[in-house]
């Protein structure tokens, strides 16, 4: 893709960016998608981010980007952490700005950034929430006829969600034709629009087949119209991720998991167990659609500490 040699918007967006966020918003989030291949939920959070960051700025009585230097930015990260941040958000932050100023120097707004003279924070690896076994054999049963009108379909994402470890963006993503249900697999679309291929195991593939079945054609039949969405409404539109967060915290209420459950929740528990059960860091590297084995290797300290945890309650010297 040819680069633009002048900036979008002219001189403007370098003086006033941080009074009015439309005149870099648009040209930086076209960049992003178009150039970086990032999917739509990065782009709004580093929107939401950068937002923040010309807000401050405002805040603080500055105007152009060329004022930004090493001490500006190490008092906003110092802001960031005055908010009780998490180390992992403020990162996120952080690179979100950096991505920013890289953008102003192909633009040729800026000349240089001082942007990457800052490091990220050191990140204290916090470890996630996990799920036992037979507290998620507990949690995938909860969605009953007697109290849940589409028990099926609430049942099926469950599943889906614990058999295959997809994130939550994935799940609302899946499509019928995504379903190869007698090979026990589908294919996802994951971070940057990459396609993997996941297993399914026997009892998510009887839940979908329950659900599309009983429930689905009388959801799709009230829109009129089949968009081939897997988990749909009950007005037959597709699922969004929020429908999905609420119902899976509304379950975990259900069985007592605690407040904290999360789709993320059931993701973390199938990577901890696939590991506990023997299964290879690199398989479940893609599995779970990472980009980098550093990523995945935090469940090797969720694992190592369940040890830790065995060794101490099982061990003569304890």
């Amino acid at each position: 893709m040819a680069r633009r040699k002048q900036p979008p918007v002219g001189s403007q967006f370098a003086s006033t960016s941080f009074r009015d966020p439309s005149l870099w918003q648009t040209p930086f989030l076209d960049y992003l998608e178009a150039e970086c291949g990032m999917s739509d939920n990065t782009l709004q959070a580093y929107r939401r981010d950068l937002e923040k960051f010309f807000k401050w700025n405002q805040t603080t009585g500055r105007e152009s980007v060329q004022q930004i230097g090493v001490a500006t930015l190490t008092r906003y990260l110092e802001f960031l952490q005055e908010l009780n941040l998490a180390p992992s958000s403020i990162g996120r932050n952080l690179v979100a700005i950096r991505m920013f100023f890289r953008f102003l120097m192909l633009e040729g707004i800026v000349a240089e950034t001082t942007v990457d003279l800052i490091s990220s924070p050191k990140l204290w690896q916090r470890l996630p929430k996990v799920l036992n076994p037979q507290m998620v054999d507990e949690l995938l049963v909860s969605p009953v006829a007697a109290h849940d009108r589409y028990y099926r379909r609430d049942r099926a994402i469950l599943e889906v969600m614990y058999a295959t470890g997809c994130r939550v963006s994935e799940v609302v993503g899946l499509k019928i034709s995504d379903m190869q249900l007698h090979e026990r697999y589908c294919r996802c679309t994951g971070k940057g629009n990459k396609q993997r291929l996941v297993s399914l195991s026997p009892r998510s593939v009887e839940a979908i087949q329950a659900y599309l079945q009983h429930e689905r054609p009388a959801l799709i039949a009230t829109a009129g119209k089949d968009e081939d969405y897997l988990f749909v409404t009950r007005s037959g539109r597709r699922l969004n991720r929020e429908t999905i967060w609420a119902l899976v915290q509304r379950y975990a209420s259900r069985v007592g998991c605690g407040p904290e459950i999360s789709p993320h929740t059931l993701r973390h528990s199938f990577a901890t167990h696939m590991l506990a059960g023997g299964a290879d860091i690199r398989a479940l590297q893609e599995m779970l659609g990472h980009a980098s084995i550093r990523t995945t290797q935090v469940y090797t300290h969720v694992e190592h500490s369940r040890l830790k945890a065995v060794h101490k309650q099982c061990h003569p010297r304890g």
